[in-house]
């Protein structure tokens, strides 16, 4: 059996990988370290989970303990898709680099340019940034490339769909010709290999799995639900309770407004969660995955930011509030659960809207993929919500009516009427409120007993901040209002008065 001591690794870096508990590498690392070290171009294709980091890091350590770095000039440079990934690799080159004397300069967002700029002025041995602030460094006149000896481009094919590939062509352009480059990725479309194609000279293809395949360590399931978010909330919620052996779990979105919905909706409901999305400051998103390993949080609500290469190793469940619209997607968010010969569980929400995806899915990975409780066909008769599912009858019915009549603005389009449409709590509301305190003086001289009545206090509305709060607390069981945040407005709640 191959060990890291049959690599060709130096001895410092044999002592770092026994002082972290590893002894016998995985197929990518056992591939893709000999060549590496050899400098030989690599493009290194494995499943998510399998240790690709290791398989680049291992060997530029060895490669560097030879030379020194000067200032601005870095030696090699990682590109890394988003700021976690980066800092993941900055823990790893700290973990395996222990017994070197490196200089390790990490660029990404959100982090102080004058903080960044003193280490690259002490010289960089390595460079592990994201493209977008790398080339703010270039423009700024901080960085000379010219002395770039190995390039790490990881995460390739999320590097294309985040937009990154005219950057990382301007950034080839810098580099001297005859660097190396290395490529990994756990898929591998069309449009990547060409890519591949045009930064690498005669490549090692290093392919361990079939591209776009998933961990047989990883059950995957589908469940199905109606297309409305309340009813995908509530089966959320009922598959994540039904799980006896959940310890914790990443949820995914498609769209960072609906990270933050679902995360309002699973803590009003006594959930452990936290959230993650692009949009959040570095400190937090660092911060709340801290939270996330250390077991402070049980639910993780993310978007595809949290789907690649974070190395989380002990996830247990992953669940996918959205089916993703790229397949390549989905192995990587299920990728998060099963890690290191670890078993895990995966659990896909599945609406009508959803069947193209789910093909392309389907197709993608090469297997039928089993439901948990009957497909879309045997789903039960949409959820009723609050109280408009009741019948009513004379007065109410009439008063409702007006009501309902009295609220509705003026205009006749279709979509504001079917933004009223959604179905609202109105038991409890008043009859009479206060009216509006802005009148005119002239309609307050005009009809001065409307005003005398409206300044006298009103009991019906002393309790309307306890029906806000309920409304809120009981939101997911109705659909959400369009076109507001975490609570309803008080106007809202109150029925206007139709003589006013």
């Amino acid at each position: 059996m191959t060990t890291f001591a049959d690599l060709g690794l130096s001895q410092k870096v044999l002592s770092a990988v026994a002082d972290a508990g590893y002894s016998i590498p995985t197929p990518i690392q056992s591939g893709a370290i000999p060549p590496a070290l050899q400098r030989r171009d690599i493009c290194g294709i494995a499943q998510t989970g399998t240790g690709k980091t290791a398989s680049f890091v291992l060997p530029m350590l060895t490669l560097l303990e030879n030379g020194r770095a000067r200032a601005r000039m870095p030696r090699t440079l990682i590109l890394e898709p988003t700021r976690e990934l980066a800092a993941q690799v900055a823990e790893n080159f700290e973990k395996y680099g222990k017994n070197h004397k490196l200089n390790v300069a990490l660029l990404i967002g959100g982090v102080s340019f004058e903080d960044q700029n003193r280490k690259l002025e002490r010289g960089a041995d390595v460079l592990i940034c994201t493209p977008g602030r790398l080339l703010d460094h270039c423009e700024r006149g901080k960085l000379l490339m010219t002395g770039v000896e190995i390039l790490v481009i990881d995460e390739a094919d999320r590097m294309l769909d985040m937009g990154f590939i005219p950057d990382i062509e301007r950034i080839a352009k810098m580099i001297p010709f005859t660097r190396q480059t290395l490529f990994f990725s756990a898929t591998m479309p069309p449009e990547i290999q060409k890519l591949a194609d045009r930064f690498l000279q005669n490549p090692e293809r290093i392919e361990v799995a079939k591209p776009s395949s998933t961990a047989t360590t990883v059950t995957q399931r589908l469940v199905a639900s109606h297309n409305k978010d309340y009813e995908k909330r509530s089966t959320l919620r009922e598959l994540i309770k039904a799980q006896d052996d959940l310890k914790n779990a990443i949820i995914f979105c498609n769209r960072k407004k609906d990270v933050a919905d679902l995360f309002r909706s699973l803590e009003r409901h006594g959930f452990s969660v936290g959230a993650l999305h692009g949009d959040m400051d570095q400190r937090s998103r660092t911060t709340m995955l801290q939270n996330f390993r250390d077991g402070n949080i049980q639910l993780l609500v993310a978007s595809d930011v949290a789907a690649r290469g974070l190395d989380l190793p002990d996830v247990g469940h992953v669940f996918n509030f959205d089916v993703p619209i790229h397949a390549e997607d989905y192995v990587h968010r299920i990728g998060r659960t099963g890690r290191a010969g670890r078993s895990g569980r995966a659990f896909t929400i599945v609406t009508k809207s959803d069947s193209k995806h789910l093909d392309a899915i389907e197709k993608l990975i090469t297997q039928k993929i089993e439901w948990e409780n009957g497909d879309l066909s045997n789903l039960p008769a949409p959820m009723e919500s609050f109280e408009s599912s009741k019948p009513r009858k004379g007065k109410d019915r009439d008063r409702d009516r007006d009501k309902g009549r009295s609220r509705r603005p003026s205009s006749g389009h279709k979509s504001d009427t079917q933004e009223w449409d959604n179905p609202v709590e109105t038991q409890d509301v008043p009859v009479a409120v206060k009216a509006d305190t802005l009148k005119t003086e002239r309609k307050a001289a005009e009809k001065p007993q409307n005003s005398q009545r409206h300044q006298r206090p009103n009991p019906a509305n002393d309790d309307l901040r306890d029906r806000r709060s309920r409304y809120n607390r009981d939101r997911d069981d109705g659909p959400t209002p369009v076109g507001f945040g975490d609570d309803i407005p008080a106007f809202m709640l109150i029925a206007a008065n139709a003589k006013a």
